[in-house]
């Protein structure tokens, strides 16, 4: 039977609960590799470290060097049910130097003005409720939010993640940058990779270069809607270096690939080639969502983990690979005993 590709139901798929990855690789490149043509549907089962087999000289990596905060933070509310827990997810910088965007539980329970301790001498209140569920998070005028954030916070790893033994630092790229530390996941395509291994595809002519796009709320928000059209991405900011953009277009015009390593890459690019008609320097805020049907202008490889059901993500691989590609690869992938989400195994799809 048809399915209908803008029904979410279409984009569901059945998952025992242990492929589901509690702990990554050791070393970063020993991860599985699927490799999915898109001209004829073929799959390989290769090892990650294999990813130079398929990339050539002339291709292009484009890499997101975001870093992870450690947003998840724990206080104690100071008034009212005097001592009750609150969790606190920080998200990004508000409209004022001391403030933040927040998640906050429970949210319900805490009006404006509540006060959270975080220890003895830190504090900081809960402010205005924001849209979808967030809250403004006011610290003291005199402190510096990111230094709190450091020292109270936990690194948020997703919730399907509940028995890792990994330490904090296996959920950061070895890329990421840390003045670019301004997202609440990591873009966990690029887990994969080792600097050995990036050196080795640079001294086979494919080199690197790099975007940031800042990872926020959209990641753990499921798609509830129906029809797929009627769901709301968070915006994210998104930003591209000249020399990458220098870099793709160089690619582009020598016939070279463009290999995006990760979602994050890919819906970076792809706006700013919708907004600019190509790929340019700059900055801007994305809510781009990408399904079946989409017009890929710039990416022509993807390197990816394997995805939440009826997810964003399952549905932008599904418009680059070819749905019933992409569902067959799953499937397959299920079979074959892959390991699967952010800490999984991993896919190429050419």
């Amino acid at each position: 039977m048809e399915r209908d590709l803008t029904k979410t139901a279409a984009y569901d798929y059945e998952l025992p609960k242990e492929l589901i990855a509690q702990d990554p690789a050791e070393p970063r490149d020993s991860s599985r590799l699927m490799v999915v043509h898109r001209d004829c549907g073929a799959t390989e089962d290769r090892i990650f470290r294999d990813v130079t087999e398929y990339l050539d000289d002339g291709d292009l990596l484009v890499l997101n060097d975001t870093r992870v905060l450690p947003a998840r933070v724990k206080g104690v509310k100071k008034s009212g049910e005097h001592g009750a827990h609150v969790e606190i997810f920080f998200l990004n910088p508000g409209g004022a130097p001391n403030e933040w965007t927040a998640l906050v539980r429970p949210g319900r329970k805490l009006p404006e003005g509540t006060k959270v301790a975080l220890d003895a001498e830190t504090e900081v209140v809960v402010g205005a409720r924001l849209e979808d569920g967030l809250r403004t998070l006011i610290f003291d005028e005199k402190a510096d939010p990111l230094a709190i954030i450091h020292k109270f916070g936990k690194t948020p790893l997703p919730h399907y993640i509940t028995e890792t033994h990994a330490e904090p630092e296996r959920y950061q790229t070895v890329y990421a940058k840390a003045e670019k530390e301004n997202s609440v996941a990591a873009p966990t395509a690029g887990l994969h990779f080792t600097p050995e291994l990036l050196n080795k595809l640079e001294d086979k002519g494919v080199p690197h270069v790099f975007v940031t796009l800042r990872v926020g709320l959209g990641t753990f928000r499921p798609v509830k809607a129906e029809n797929i059209a009627d769901h709301i991405m968070h915006e994210e900011f998104c930003e591209i270096p000249r020399e990458t953009a220098d870099a793709i277009n160089a690619a582009k015009a020598r016939g070279g690939r463009v290999v995006a390593v990760g979602t994050t890459v890919v819906r970076t690019l792809e706006s700013f080639a919708m907004r600019y008609g190509k790929v340019v320097p700059g900055a801007l805020d994305t809510r781009l969502f990408i399904s079946p049907g989409f017009e890929f202008r710039v990416i022509d490889a993807l390197i990816t983990n394997f995805h939440l059901p009826m997810s964003t993500l399952l549905m932008l691989v599904s418009a680059f690979g070819g749905y019933d590609t992409m569902m067959n690869a799953y499937n397959e992938a299920v079979r074959k005993r892959y390991r699967f989400f952010s800490f999984g195994d991993s896919m190429l799809i050419e």
